[in-house]
């Protein structure tokens, strides 16, 4: 089908006046932000030093996504949105920052009066026993002291600019099973992410696996994938399989869209050497150029001893890196937040060694495109970001703009999302 054919918000804690004033001013005792000024670590850290956490709030968030999410391969229907508890920190200098950190109750006593410098360091990030739903909060806080935005204080080596793909393009066409909707579904979600600035769609993919017969899922999957290139000419394409594909079936998926000129192909099955290796020898006999991305997925947690790379295990994390060095494996989706922001930051030389890009997991919160996007310009390394298409209500965004399929990072302090009364 050608495309011109087709044309509850709960409140947890109490946050003060106070503290949603200093929130979105960033404090009295802040200078005014420079993109001109080189960023001085040393200088920054010694009033990380000045300040203490004079309370930490929660409060629920709820996202709106622009339409009724379905499912992928293997879970059912998305749906409009998710919720998350922010955190947000006060130091008894009249300075507030705030992220998303987790969905769980938190107890923030032990922190109470605790100097910032002791917790967080501008050059490395949280210390080793600051546990993860503080990771983030501190990141915003401590950029918003400094009055520079987070990917200039956590080195500013990547793009202003970063390309961002639309995360959102699910099975529309299987629901509702009583009345699939069919391929018009799926090209209608890529139309209205088209016109919010994507230029760039990960469709979901493996429909054989529980919404359709393996035969006719495997042929609506080419059939959609064909659609989607045919209707969008100058957006990018890039498939998601959550591991639902054979190593047969993923081999014969390339062979028949190889004319798609697909950016990359993700978790087609569960990541091993033989069958990587036969799909790198498929997409090599057809001329396929798609990037291999794997990572996402953990079946093993390291969740009471974390690694350097969150709460994968190392036996997980060591098994991608052996691909890689075969050349079978091009990308790491490994999870923003299982990661850790400051894991992130401190691993990506790895990667960069090792010679392979990431892309770091950031479904299925609105919020988390805008963070990854920050790590992206302070690191580098990240030449694509997943992007959750959507609003947050009670959290001003429009420090960002989506410019020809391109997030552009702005000079605001923190990472430049304001929490709103």
């Amino acid at each position: 089908m050608n495309r011109r054919d087709f044309l509850k918000h709960t409140v947890v804690g109490s946050l003060s006046s106070a503290s949603l004033v200093n929130l979105a001013c960033g404090g009295d005792s802040l200078p005014p932000p420079s993109r001109d000024i080189p960023f001085d670590a040393a200088s920054a850290n010694r009033r990380l030093a000045e300040h203490r956490i004079a309370a930490i709030e929660s409060r629920e968030l709820v996202d709106r996504y622009p339409r009724v999410i379905g499912p992928n391969a293997i879970g059912e229907p998305v749906g409009r949105g998710g919720s998350f508890q922010a955190r947000i920190i006060t130091t008894d200098r009249g300075v507030t920052g705030w992220c998303m950190g987790g969905a769980h109750e938190i107890d923030p006593s032990p922190f109470i009066g605790t100097a910032i410098g002791d917790l967080f360091d501008v050059s490395q990030g949280k210390a080793e026993d600051v546990p993860w739903w503080l990771d983030k909060p501190l990141h915003d806080l401590a950029a918003r002291i400094a009055a520079v935005p987070v990917w200039k204080m956590i080195g500013g080596e990547g793009p202003r600019a970063v390309r961002v793909y639309s995360g959102a393009i699910y099975m529309e066409d299987v629901v509702p099973q009583d009345r699939p909707r069919g391929i018009r579904a799926v090209l209608g979600a890529c139309e209205q992410d088209y016109h919010a600035g994507y230029r760039a769609f990960k469709l979901k993919v493996g429909r054989g696996r529980q919404w359709m017969t393996r035969k006719a899922g495997l042929e609506r999957d080419i059939a959609v994938t064909h659609a989607v290139c045919e209707a969008f000419p100058d957006c990018r394409v890039l498939v998601d399989a959550n591991d639902a594909y054979t190593v047969e079936e993923a081999s014969r998926y390339v062979r028949e869209t190889a004319d798609c000129a697909l950016y990359w192909i993700e978790e087609a099955f569960a990541e091993n050497l033989d069958d990587y290796r036969r799909l790198r020898e498929a997409m090599e006999r057809v001329g396929s150029k798609a990037l291999i991305a794997d990572g996402e997925s953990r079946r093993a947690h390291a969740d009471t001893r974390p690694t350097r790379f969150g709460g994968y295990t190392s036996a997980f994390t060591d098994r991608l890196f052996a691909l890689a060095e075969e050349g079978l494996v091009d990308t790491f989706v490994l999870d923003l937040d299982v990661v850790g922001f400051t894991n992130w930051r401190q691993v990506m030389p790895e990667l960069v060694k090792a010679g392979v890009t990431a892309s770091p997991h950031a479904w299925m919160w609105c919020m988390r495109t805008h963070h990854t996007a920050q790590l992206a310009g302070g690191i580098g390394n990240i030449p694509m970001v997943e992007g959750v298409p959507g609003r947050t209500p009670g959290v001003d965004m429009s420090n960002y703009t989506m410019r020809d399929g391109n997030l552009i990072l702005p000079d605001a302090p923190g990472f430049g999302l304001e929490l709103e009364a």
